[in-house]
């Protein structure tokens, strides 16, 4: 029932609509209707949830680059992720993963839309992997004077730019990630700089799809005690993702819940960092709905069937007595 209170405003149901007071204002809307979910609708349900904790997962490891990120990243990178799994017809819907993905397609994500990567530092650069695992970087020429776009207010002419080059592996049938290292370009002043290869010494752990991101900081520094201070602020922190790989060989699909402890992995216990990843606990919890699913559809066929069989075709006939 819906009342109206000492300031004439309603609150409360009535029918199939909601009243609610928010800042001074009426809000009137319809009550959410329940719908029964079919197999399909499940299974794309189960995707987006995963690949939406996926991209929260990518995020996060990757916060030592970008250090601010915008308001609309989390949208923009599951849906990357999200279209990442879709490219994949092979496997069935609903199993798939981001070890199943095409890894292009997050190629170009930036974290920060406020200030893109490509349009604030125009440097080349192309990504690859050597035979041994290693992932190298290849940086073109950059006049900082010229081809860095600062904030309106930031003299060129003093600041330290930092070119950062990060490497990162997933793991996310096992439930870990691995910081596979930084790289750090500076660059004081005004300066021009005639590119070179950058080299991450750790390996690309087989059974990981990894990930490389750049990202621009810029520094001002304080001439009485030679301290810096970081410029980069929620309007201006370029990072994007500018390279990928996927796993050579993929570990299994989980076919319970996934207790990963760093100590599984001698020798990178200090490495293994551990996802708060749902993705796994949806793919096991769709065997469930959709088994459920198909039982009460098997169910409903069969009582079908039964009065089809009760009930004869055709006129009846009656003997007279």
């Amino acid at each position: 029932m819906a009342t109206i209170d000492n300031k004439g405003m309603v609150h409360g149901t009535a029918g199939s609509v909601i009243y609610r007071a928010y800042r001074g204002k009426n809000i009137i809307q319809g009550k959410a209707k329940t719908f029964k979910q079919t197999e399909k609708t499940i299974r794309s349900a189960t995707e987006f949830g995963l690949s939406s904790s996926a991209a929260a997962v990518i995020r996060t490891a990757f916060e030592p680059a970008y250090f601010f990120k915008d308001g609309t990243a989390a949208y923009r990178s599951t849906q990357l992720v999200y279209r990442s799994i879709l490219n994949n017809i092979s496997v069935e819907k609903g199993k798939r993963d981001l070890h199943d993905g095409n890894l292009s397609q997050l190629e170009g994500m930036d974290f920060n839309a406020n200030s893109k990567l490509h349009d604030v530092l125009q440097i080349s650069h192309s990504v690859s992997k050597s035979v041994a695992g290693l992932v190298n970087v290849t940086l073109g020429s950059l006049n900082t004077k010229t081809q860095i776009k600062r904030p309106k207010n930031a003299s060129g002419a003093y600041i330290k730019h930092r070119i950062r080059l990060m490497l990162v592996a997933f793991n996310f049938r096992e439930e870990y990630y691995e910081n596979l290292g930084f790289q750090d370009l500076d660059l004081e002043g005004y300066q021009s700089f005639q590119g070179q290869v950058v080299t991450f010494t750790e390996k690309v752990p087989e059974d990981c799809l990894a990930l490389v991101s750049m990202s621009l900081m810029l520094y001002s520094t304080v001439s009485q005690t030679n301290e810096s201070i970081l410029l980069n602020s929620k309007e201006f922190s370029p990072c994007a993702i500018i390279g990928s790989f996927q796993s050579v060989k993929p570990s299994e699909h989980p076919l319970k819940k996934v207790d990963t402890q760093p100590f599984n992995y001698p020798g990178r216990e200090e490495k293994i960092r551990l996802m708060e990843y749902k993705g796994n606990l949806l793919k096991l919890g769709l065997e469930s709905k959709t088994s459920k699913l198909i039982s009460e559809r098997s169910k409903k066929a069969t009582v079908k069937e039964v009065v089809i069989d009760i009930i004869p075709k055709g006129r009846i006939p009656f003997q007279k007595k």
